[in-house]
C-alpha cells in the first residue's frame, strides 16, 4: 500500500478575498474669500458734524466699504447725495449739502473709483431722514446718502 500526501493549494482562498480600495483622498476645500459687503452695508448713510462737511474715521470706514464693492462690480454707479439739517436758508443748506456729496467722492476718487462712476447731487434740508426740530433729529438729517445703480 502506497500512501501518499495530498495537500490543498491557498490559491483558492487568496482570489476569494475582498479587495478593499484605498480610500480616495479628499480634494483640500479651497480657503473661503472674505465676504463681499452686502448692498446694505455698502449704502448706509455717513453723517457729518453740524455746518461741517469733513469725514470722520467712521465715516471713511463706511466709504472703504463701498470702495470695495465698487471695485467688485466694475459697472455700478453710485450717486452721491448730500443733505442737511433744517438749520440755515435754502441756499447755504444746499451748497453744504453739495460740499458733503463731494467730500464723500473725493474720499473714493482717492481711493481709485473713477470718479464718472460717483454723480453727486444735493438735497440741502428738502429730504429729511427724520423730523424733528431737536439735536436727535438733526444729527441724524446731516448726511451723505449712497443710490447704488447698474448700468
Amino acid at each position: 500500500m502506497s500512501m501518499g500526501l495530498v495537500a490543498c493549494s491557498n490559491d483558492e482562498k487568496k482570489a476569494e478575498e475582498a479587495v478593499t480600495p484605498a480610500p480616495a483622498e479628499q480634494p483640500a476645500t479651497p480657503p473661503e474669500a472674505p465676504a463681499a459687503p452686502s448692498t446694505a452695508e455698502v449704502t448706509a448713510p455717513v453723517y457729518f458734524a453740524f455746518d461741517d462737511y469733513s469725514l470722520d474715521s467712521s465715516s471713511q470706514g463706511q466709504l472703504n466699504k463701498l470702495n470695495e464693492y465698487l471695485k467688485a462690480n466694475g459697472k455700478a454707479v453710485v450717486q452721491i447725495e448730500g443733505h442737511t439739517d433744517e438749520r440755515g436758508s435754502v441756499e447755504y443748506n444746499l451748497a453744504l449739502g453739495q460740499r458733503r456729496a463731494q467730500s464723500a467722492k473725493n474720499y473714493l476718487v482717492q481711493l481709485g473709483t473713477d470718479a464718472s462712476r460717483l454723480p453727486t447731487i444735493s438735497y440741502g434740508e428738502e429730504r429729511p431722514a427724520v423730523e424733528g426740530a431737536d439735536e436727535s433729529a438733526w444729527s441724524k438729517n446731516r448726511r451723505d446718502e449712497f443710490v447704488l445703480s447698474n448700468p
